[in-house]
């Protein structure tokens, strides 16, 4: 049993969506978001910077990790049987590691630091320009994305596969804190994410 410690919307997503579109057992235990909690000795003992998700493998020895994506890579080599990555060592996986690496450490941390700059800096202590120049390297990222599928239904091709869960969650944060719609270009290919059984399950859409 994969046992994901999460809270709704937030990056437990990718590792739910995963067990959803791989049919594989899992068992969601909700966490209480609250900073107290969070800061808690019992939490941290989940998680050492005191974030969601935790990710606990009763197969593998009680295994536990607190990394989306790597959550993710661990589900796919271990219980994937080759699907929904291409072969490791092709310049096909290349590209798939280039893609999912890429949807958290470049495309979502601006929208993260949108997220702390206002829970750090509340009201009139805010930064518009500075916010400003983060929703900016979300466009960037966002734009690059566009270029790549304005061709193809999917970010590697025509096959979906783990490195659309991981940037179909940080499109749907841009959608949360950008300013407009997203581009036009990229909306079909946002559309085909959303649509799948496995992402409304994860995002609890009925």
């Amino acid at each position: 049993m994969i046992e994901i410690h999460h809270v709704p919307a937030t990056r437990g997503v990718r590792p739910i969506w995963l067990c959803e579109e791989l049919e594989l057992d899992y068992e969601i235990h909700p966490v209480d978001f609250s900073a107290e909690h969070r800061a808690s000795k019992e939490w941290r003992a989940m998680n050492p910077v005191g974030k969601v998700p935790v990710m606990i493998d009763t197969n593998a020895d009680n295994l536990k990790m607190f990394e989306s994506g790597a959550m993710v890579q661990y589900l796919l080599d271990r219980y994937g049987s080759g699907r929904l990555q291409p072969a490791p060592g092709t310049p096909e996986h290349a590209k798939y590691l280039q893609w999912s690496w890429f949807a958290e450490a470049t495309f979502a941390r601006p929208l993260g630091e949108i997220v702390n700059h206002f829970r750090e800096f509340p009201g009139e202590e805010t930064k518009e320009d500075v916010v400003e120049e983060m929703r900016n390297r979300a466009r960037l990222s966002l734009d690059a994305i566009t270029q790549e599928v304005a061709s193809v239904d999917y970010i590697l091709g025509n096959q979906f596969s783990a490195a659309d869960i991981m940037l179909g969650y940080t499109i749907m944060l841009c959608e949360k804190y950008l300013k407009e719609q997203l581009p036009e270009k990229i909306r079909p290919y946002w559309e085909r994410l959303e649509n799948r059984p496995g992402y409304r399950i994860a995002m609890d859409i009925h």
